[in-house]
Order: structure tokens, then sequence, then C-alpha cells
């Protein structure tokens, strides 16, 4: 079963830190998003490989909104 990293809030996307077939460890930045000029990076809550990136640089997203999606080790 996968697992989906999404967006927890209204943001652009400043960088997208993962590739498709990556391994990622629980607590590695997948993404990095922008919003009031602060950068917040966004976490891998399992560890796995990354299976899809729903997002490009640049993109806008919503709260909620899924950003990468990772199949557990």
């Amino acid at each position: 079963m996968s697992h989906t990293v999404v967006a927890e809030l209204v943001a652009a996307v400043l960088k997208v830190e993962v590739e498709v077939g990556q391994s990622v460890a629980a607590d590695d930045a997948v993404v990095i998003l922008e919003s009031m000029k602060m950068e917040i990076p966004v976490l891998a809550e399992v560890a796995g490989t990354v299976t899809e990136i729903v997002v490009e640089d640049g993109d806008v997203v919503n709260d909620g909104d899924p950003l990468v999606v990772i199949t557990p080790a």
C-alpha cells in the first residue's frame, strides 16, 4: 500500500528534493515549499521508495494536495 505525502498549507513548490525510484527514510525532506517568504520542508512520514512525484517546481498547492507518493519498504 502506498503512502501519499500531502501539503499542509497553501504554498508554492520551491524545490522537489527527490526523484522517482529514490529510496527515502522517514523524516527525509521530499519537497521544499515556500509561503510568505519562508522555506518549509515537507518530510516523508515513512521509509520507502518514491513511486510518483505529483508536483513540479513552481506549482502552487493547497492544503491537502498530494505532493509525492512513497511505497513503504
